[in-house]
């Protein structure tokens, strides 16, 4: 296994190169950086270290393999990657390695990422820009649920909070603010009594994650826009309602 030492001169002048690299794609293809540094840091050292080892600026994220006495990577991923181009930050706004987004992405990630830091830091109350970004977000943790629920009592944002935990762990206490109980024993069922509006954010919490991520992925492909309480109730330090 080949060692690179990335304090040596030759790594610099390397790192220096896939810097001024990445520079011009972004340039020439109307991109930005994402705006956390050490995933455009961490990217860029990938790309100096794999132009060092294989004459070529192969995505850090892939596997490199040698085949017939040529080295390659998964799906051609030299970068700026075809996946990327085509698909990736077409669809998503940002490529796999996360290093080039869009100007629209990475600024929603700017806001979510100063409305996160307000929510645990409990420094400042949260605008209503950084609350549907939160909103917005496929999985949350406890502070941001707690935050959302303030908000929408507030008026700054709305979306239906469901319990997919069944009958008898809602009597022993939900979250106060849960609108539905959709129990995952008989799922369909209970979706189908809920009613739930399909044109508002709908999130979805249990005990600690397992069931929630099961239905938030169901209710994903059934045309729902999804958020998830990541680790479940037992992560949640709002009010509980008993």
């Amino acid at each position: 296994m080949q060692k690179i030492d990335m304090n040596s001169p030759e790594f610099q002048e390397k790192l220096e190169k896939a810097i001024k690299f990445t520079d011009k794609v972004c340039e020439s293809r109307g991109w930005v950086y994402n705006p956390e540094d050490e995933i455009t840091e961490s990217v860029q050292m990938g790309l100096a270290r794999n132009k060092m080892m294989y004459n070529k600026y192969f995505c850090p994220c892939f596997v490199v393999e040698e085949v017939d006495g040529k080295y390659q990577s998964v799906d051609n991923r030299i970068c700026p990657c075809t996946p990327a181009i085509e698909k990736e930050i077409p669809e998503n706004g940002n490529c796999h390695c996360g290093i080039f987004c869009t100007p629209e992405y990475a600024e929603q990630k700017r806001t979510e990422n100063d409305a996160e830091e307000a929510i645990h830091t409990h420094s400042r109350g949260l605008s209503k820009e950084e609350c549907e970004a939160i909103l917005s977000k496929s999985e949350l943790d406890g502070d941001e649920l707690a935050a959302l629920i303030e908000a929408r009592e507030l008026g700054m944002v709305d979306f239906t909070l469901v319990d997919v935990r069944e009958y008898m762990e809602w009597q022993m206490g939900h979250i106060k603010g849960a609108d539905k109980l959709v129990p995952t024993s008989h799922f369909y069922q209970a979706l189908e009594e809920a009613n739930l509006d399909k044109s508002k954010k709908v999130i979805v919490y249990c005990h600690v994650g397992s069931r929630s991520a099961h239905v938030a992925r169901i209710m994903t492909d059934m045309g729902y826009d999804i958020g998830n309480l990541t680790y479940g109730i037992v992560s949640y330090g709002g009010e509980i309602e008993r």
